[in-house]
């Protein structure tokens, strides 16, 4: 393949989510078990009718939320174009224009196409790492740009989203067991309260790696630290049972 020549588009069935489809192709960074577990993690009560997906990529997060509740309008943004035109797709593949707009932009700029305080929930499958020059990082500027932070960092997220949210509207977030410090004391210092904490095992005799965050805007009281999620049996590859639940929601 020339290095010019556009790598073939694939379309994948979107896990256990009946009709569901996905456009995906191998040099952007396709959707993982982190937006299936944010997702998840979504307290979509009777009061969450609108959701911004921040870093939306090829549009997983919007796909899995449009499924769990048919009555939630979500906006994806997503600041590389390929990627937005990409997710945009897959939004159109599955007839789901009137629930669901990807906006090619930067979240830095939300409030030019949305009004402040508008928004009842804030979901983000972030990138995970800090950025440095001379860090060994994928060649490939779409994975570069969805694994480190580059264009946005955890600050931005939760500043900007501080900008939209309804008072009480809920951030929701998925992080690096390492970074939960540095989280927690941004929420705080921009008055989110964490309601919700789950912490993600890749199995049940290993330390945790990831962590789900559920906080609430303008805000106090204390936080549920939920049973901990395993995402593969013990000494073995297979999924635990809660992920195949997981998988195969409606």
């Amino acid at each position: 393949m020339s290095t010019n020549q556009i790598p073939e588009e694939v379309v994948n069935d979107l896990l256990g989510f009946d009709g569901l489809k996905i456009i995906q192709r191998p040099d952007m960074l396709n959707f993982s078990i982190d937006s299936i577990l944010v997702a998840d993690f979504a307290n979509l009560t009777s009061k969450i009718r609108r959701v911004v997906d921040v870093g939306t990529g090829l549009g997983p997060i919007p796909l899995f939320l449009s499924a769990m509740d048919p009555s939630v309008h979500i906006t994806g943004f997503e600041i590389q174009k390929d990627v937005a035109d990409l997710a945009a797709r897959s939004v159109r593949l599955n007839k789901l224009e009137a629930r669901i707009d990807i906006i090619n932009e930067d979240f830095k700029h939300a409030l030019k196409v949305l009004n402040p305080t508008s928004i009842d929930m804030v979901l983000s499958n972030p990138p995970f790492f800090k950025y440095k020059k001379d860090a060994n990082v994928s060649l490939s500027d779409y994975k570069k740009l969805a694994r480190h932070e580059i264009a946005i960092d955890m600050e931005t997220i939760i500043k900007e989203s501080k900008r939209i949210l309804k008072d009480k509207g809920r951030l929701v977030l998925i992080q690096r067991v390492d970074r939960l410090e540095e989280m927690v004391l941004l929420l705080n210092e921009y008055r989110f309260s964490v309601k919700r904490m789950r912490f993600v095992h890749p199995r049940e005799n290993q330390s945790a790696y990831m962590v789900l965050i559920d906080a609430a805007n303008n805000s106090k009281g204390n936080t549920e630290v939920l049973p901990p999620l395993y995402v593969h049996e013990t000494n073995s590859e297979d999924y635990s049972d809660e992920i195949l639940r997981i998988f195969r929601r409606r």
